[in-house]
């Protein structure tokens, strides 16, 4: 069973970094695509980034560019999102995510119910 554990959330001040992980259990991480979404209070479930099995990133939120990047260390069977410049709009709990399906699984989707999904790291940005 696919299943995927966020950590590295916290209380940071603006302008501030923080780099979340993903880790991976009971599968191979980098055959899968796994991307970040977000969730604030009041909002949607948003996607962020996405790295497919080929190392290809997708970026989903404008909002994030040129301040989050994503990668994967395969030995570690972890996907990270360095957020850099962080403004406290981007306060919302991070969820990671992976294809739960065979088919297509190296490839990034928006389409939730395709996904497993982890329990979410709360990423609070305040002074």
């Amino acid at each position: 069973q696919l299943q995927v554990v966020e950590s590295g959330g916290g209380l940071v001040q603006p302008g501030g970094s923080l780099r979340l992980s993903c880790a991976a259990s009971g599968f191979t991480l980098e055959n899968y695509a796994i991307s970040w979404f977000r969730q604030a209070p009041g909002k949607e479930r948003e996607g962020v980034l996405c790295i497919s099995s080929s190392g290809g990133r997708t970026n989903y939120a404008d909002s994030v560019k040129g301040r989050f990047t994503i990668s994967r260390d395969s030995a570690k069977n972890t996907v990270y999102l360095q957020m850099n410049s962080l403004k406290p709009e981007d306060t919302a709990v991070y969820y990671c995510a992976a294809r739960k399906t065979q088919v297509f699984r190296g490839v990034c989707t928006l389409q939730r119910e395709l996904l497993s999904w982890g329990q979410g790291t709360q990423v609070t940005v305040s002074s």
